[in-house]
């Protein structure tokens, strides 16, 4: 009997912790295109199907929510970047695959624009605790790129004089400003891929 009981426990609470992830992931996909202040917490009701009650309760008010929408963006994207190497014959080509998928069209996404780049558009120092996370979010992937040009750099991929540092958040920039162009031109998906190829057929990303 108290073997079943604690089995139920187990089956109890890992069906739980799937049901946060699929909430957040739902939540992430709803801020993702509205922003945070257009997000009411009526849309949120509807969106991840609990009641305001549980929702404070599980991730203690619409600002908690926001915060596990941001990490949880932040995992697909570092995710993705890991999978786009992974499956690439070297580090710059996997760079390039993963800068391709981030900004070409996807009608799938909610917004054309990276999430936490939309957030820091979007908030204040009102809301600085938000602000501050994006920030830091978009500040992991950047010295993720520092750390892929850098490994790229040891396998004699690319110059070794070049601060992969600088080098990264150059291509932050790039990356920026190609979904920002797409927001206010109507670019389709093989002249954003050109413009990707484009960059990286240039130095230093050329030996």
């Amino acid at each position: 009997i108290v073997q079943t009981s604690i089995k139920r426990i187990i089956i109890m609470a890992n069906n739980s912790k799937f049901n946060r992830q699929e909430a957040i992931h739902a939540a992430m996909a709803l801020y993702w295109e509205k922003g945070f202040h257009a997000t009411s917490m009526r849309n949120l009701q509807d969106t991840i199907d609990m009641r305001p009650g549980s929702i404070y309760a599980q991730f203690g008010s619409k600002e908690g929510l926001f915060k596990e929408a941001i990490k949880h963006y932040l995992t697909m994207s570092l995710t993705q970047l890991a999978n786009s190497v992974d499956t690439s014959v070297s580090k710059v080509e996997g760079l390039k695959s993963f800068i391709k998928t981030a900004v070409t069209r996807n009608e799938s996404a909610p917004s054309n624009m990276c999430m936490l780049v939309k957030t820091i558009s979007e908030l204040t120092q009102d809301n600085s605790a938000l602000l501050s996370a994006a920030k830091q979010a978009l500040n992991t992937v950047e010295k993720e790129f520092s750390n892929l040009i850098a490994q790229a750099q040891e396998e004699g991929e690319l110059d070794k004089s070049v601060d992969p540092t600088r080098l990264a958040k150059i291509l932050q920039i790039n990356i920026m400003g190609m979904r920002m162009y797409i927001q206010a031109n109507d670019c389709n998906s093989a002249e954003m891929i050109t413009l990707v190829d484009d960059i990286f057929d240039s130095a230093p990303w050329k030996m």
